[in-house]
């Protein structure tokens, strides 16, 4: 995902957000589920030691805001001298209309990749 332009944070689970806790309480507990083996909380988005542990594989992405906007902004030109930057042309305000799909076919490829992958080595 971090290939993806703008892509400036990936996450799966509670990734970040799992940084304030002790270990103790980000822990998946496992337990049986009337023969099937399954987690109360599945904190670590369905990835455990970089496998996945069978749950659900979860994942956010962080994109960075368009760096063009179209208002009058200071800066300095190439000589140091203090100006101001008036963008012009189309920009494009929110990339979010194009990044869901991205991020979906992002992670169908990859997934694709590895069980191609995995079905090549068994021959």
């Amino acid at each position: 995902m971090l290939s993806i332009n703008a892509v400036k944070g990936f996450e799966y689970g509670q990734g970040f957000g799992s940084m304030e806790l002790k270990g103790s309480q980000q822990n998946d507990l496992f337990f049986n589920d009337n023969g099937k083996i399954n987690v109360h909380t599945n904190r670590s988005g369905g990835i455990q030691g970089g496998i996945s542990n069978g749950q659900d594989i979860y994942f956010r992405v962080a994109f960075k805001p368009v760096a063009t906007v179209l208002m009058e902004q200071p800066t300095v030109d190439i000589h140091g001298n203090d100006t101001i930057l008036k963008a012009r042309g189309r920009h494009d305000p929110c990339v979010l209309p194009r990044a869901v799909p991205i991020v979906e076919a992002m992670a169908a490829m990859t997934i694709l990749d590895y069980y191609l992958l995995n079905k090549t080595t068994r021959l």
